[in-house]
């Protein structure tokens, strides 16, 4: 029979003596339990007594945290949290340098536990704490030089205590004077300082600074950012944590006016290349504290955005105005006319039309477009960056798209203004960093202008992916999101630098993406049922049988070959194309490129198809092997095949693309009888094998597929029921 819930059972130690082992009856009070403990062993005023857990933590047992005990723990007899408190309080003034040490070694690590922590503040243990290191440690200061290790000891002890008892949020931060902020700065000041005491005293900064809008007045007096800069370039990781919390801390409390003068002050001090160099690119792994300030400080500096992304534009600010002036003339390179050079509709009418090139919304003041927010100036401040600094390639989108339809025109201005909009989504521009987030992007660290240099690269990205996708204005929203899918991908890769993203971003392109799509849809849960896997191979045949067909129906529509030598290439073109029967291959020379079907009767030569013993690709060509420049060029080795018929004869191929090449090797290795295996029968294959299981699995959506048939009836008894037509 299992024991009550109610009873636990555990062992309680007390020094000197055996353990004993005990069950205690949870409904009991705890007092009661101490009481009958003490008995046991003869232990007089109960009250003086307290249970800890035996283990690494030493938390005592109350009330609020019995329910906690399991079955088999070890429990510790031990003084009353009040009366630990008391000795400690006492012990810690000692006027014997030994003692004191010991003592505040034990204060610290008593001080994590909360009850403990509370009995020694109600004896105003903190301002004791306070005073020793405002008032006491120059008297330790003299004994510094012949006691240096314990003098490091002693503060560190101090400080560790101080902290702890802190943490538990009893006392406010309000309550400490200057001195007291003064004597901690001047710990983080000086560049030769015991490593303990300079991590507790840049912990104690941060709180206060977070904790104390007043304070964090007084500590800005105290702490320069130079003063902090040499932190970093050490080699303690701790350290570096700590001293990033505290930037962090000063730049998350500065009132809003001052963040872009710290911000100045910081690219002064070179704390990027500094952060980059000493951390970031150290042969030491980034820990999850550092991650996560590197992150908050990430966060804070992308926060400085925010208010050019809330500011509207003024129509009618001249000067706003007059970056929108310079964007038209850096592209279409014009200089501003004066005022009295031509007439005034004129003048409009040239206007309007540039900036209609330039993809604005508004053609007649495109001022308008910056007064949504977000992204408002912000979006402005991108273009004229890119525009300055990256003038080739602001120029070749501006011209590109402006020479384009205009149903397939990819507008600058818009995308611009969509993009920013997006990037600060994404950067999540405007908001507070997360308690817990560690997600820092290395890359966004290798640059003083970061998140421009972004935007170039991802504005760039969407004029390709623009074309890539064929689009029309119509398909805006649709480009937006394939550009935010590739944008994401490649930040999940947490790339390096600017131009690993860069990398990454050419490899994602429009046609991957959409790979990417079909195989992570194939691979969902309901994809890898066993029911659906079979009806997968069930269908199977029939999308191969249909992939056979088309590719064999485009051989007899044929294609027009380009004539190669192997020593120079030459302008002269043949045309080969199956018979509608499937039995022989027509071909012949051309004069020149056929604007569309070649009928069999022009072609003078035939090879039957009966006749085709194998088909040799890429390096196994024969027309691969001759010697001369045609070998060495991959993309044209990529494109060639062969019919080897008869004794030892070829037909030599070089397709004009690789959809040609697929195709026919396809339809050609169809009529042999063998596997088509090119990489557009995969991708064919994969692509209506999804379409074919929706369509199929379509009146199922929301039903649970079971993974096993369902059972067969047992026949009925008799077949009464049946009902005879005739």
């Amino acid at each position: 029979m299992p024991p009550p819930a109610d009873i636990v059972k555990v062992a309680i130690e007390w020094p000197g003596a055996f353990p004993r082992l005990m069950e205690i009856d949870q409904k009991k009070p705890l007092s009661a339990i101490i009481k009958e403990v003490c008995e046991g062993w003869s232990l007089g005023s109960p009250e003086n007594y307290a249970l800890q857990n035996a283990d690494s933590t030493n938390f005592y047992i109350t009330e609020k945290n019995r329910n906690e005990i399991k079955n088999g723990s070890i429990l510790r007899l031990t003084t009353s949290p009040a009366q630990t408190a008391q000795q400690l309080h006492e012990r810690i003034q000692s006027s014997s340098m030994d003692a004191k040490l010991e003592a505040l070694k034990d204060l610290a690590n008593s001080s994590r536990d909360i009850t403990f922590a509370q009995e020694f503040i109600n004896l105003d243990g903190i301002s004791l704490l306070t005073q020793m290191v405002e008032s006491g440690t120059e008297r330790y200061q003299k004994l510094q030089k012949i006691m240096k290790p314990c003098f490091g000891d002693l503060l560190s002890f101090t400080l560790t205590a101080f902290v702890e008892l802190m943490d538990h949020g009893i006392v406010s931060w309000d309550t400490f004077s200057v001195a007291f902020i003064k004597k901690i700065a001047s710990y983080v000041n000086k560049t030769a300082m015991d490593t303990a005491v300079l991590q507790r005293s840049l912990a104690i900064l941060e709180s206060m600074v977070l904790n104390s809008q007043d304070l964090y007045q007084k500590v800005a007096q105290e702490i320069t950012i130079g003063q902090l800069i040499p932190h970093l370039q050490g080699t303690d990781q701790d350290i570096q944590t700590y001293t990033i919390a505290v930037i962090n801390a000063l730049f998350l409390k500065a009132p809003e006016e001052k963040r872009q003068e710290m911000a100045h002050i910081l690219a002064q001090k070179q704390l990027r290349t500094i952060i980059l160099t000493n951390v970031i690119r150290s042969a030491r792994p980034i820990n999850d504290e550092m991650a996560h300030q590197l992150y908050v400080l990430q966060v804070l500096t992308f926060n400085l955005l925010e208010d050019r992304m809330m500011t509207k534009m003024d129509p009618q600010d001249q000067a706003q105005r007059d970056i929108i002036f310079e964007l038209r003339r850096i592209a279409f390179d014009v200089e501003c006319e004066p005022n009295n050079s031509g007439s005034i509709e004129k003048r409009k009418s040239m206007y309007t039309r540039d900036y209609k090139k330039l993809g604005f919304i508004n053609h007649v003041n495109p001022a308008v477009d910056f007064t949504q927010i977000p992204p408002g100036m912000l979006a402005l401040d991108n273009m004229l960056y890119l525009a300055k600094h990256h003038q080739d390639a602001y120029i070749r989108i501006v011209l590109e798209n402006s020479s384009r339809e205009d149903k397939h025109e990819c507008p600058f201005g818009r995308s611009s203004i969509e993009l920013t909009k997006m990037l600060c989504e994404i950067l999540k521009v405007g908001e507070l960093p997360s308690e817990n987030c560690r997600d820092f992007h290395p890359m966004f660290f290798t640059h003083d202008r970061a998140f421009e240099e972004f935007f170039c690269i991802c504005i760039q990205l969407l004029n390709k992916t623009w074309k890539e996708m064929r689009a029309t204005s119509e398909d805006f929203n649709k480009v937006m999101q394939v550009v935010r899918e590739q944008i994401m991908r490649a930040l999940s890769a947490k790339p390096n630098s600017l131009d690993q993203f860069k990398s990454r971003l050419q490899n994602l392109s429009y046609t991957e993406i959409l790979k990417i799509r079909q195989s992570e849809r194939m691979n969902q849960e309901d994809f890898q049922s066993r029911p659906i896997l079979e009806l997968r191979e069930k269908i199977q045949p029939e999308i191969m049988e249909l992939i056979k067909q088309q590719r064999l129906n485009r051989l007899c529509e044929g294609t027009c070959f380009r004539k190669i030598s192997c020593r120079r290439r030459q302008d002269k073109f043949w045309y080969c194309r199956l018979s509608p029967n499937h039995k022989v291959l027509h071909y012949g020379d051309l004069e020149e490129h056929p604007q569309g079907e070649v009928p069999h009767d022009s072609l003078q030569d035939k090879l039957p198809v009966a006749d085709i013993k194998a088909v040799l690709t890429g390096k196994d060509c024969p027309h691969m092997k001759e010697k001369g420049a045609l070998k060495q060029n991959k993309e044209v080795l990529e494109l060639a095949f062969s019919i080897l018929y008869e004794s030892d004869e070829y037909l030599n191929f070089i397709a004009p693309d690789k959809h040609e090449y697929c195709v026919w090797t396809d339809g050609l290795n169809a009529l042999l009888g063998k596997e088509m295996t090119s990489e557009f029968t995969k991708s064919d294959l994969d692509t209506l094998l999804s379409m074919e299981m929706k369509l199929r699995l379509l009146d199922l959506e929301n039903i649970q597929i079971p993974e096993a048939p369902p059972p067969i009836p047992k026949e009925p008894s008799n077949y009464d029921f049946v009902y005879d037509c005739n």
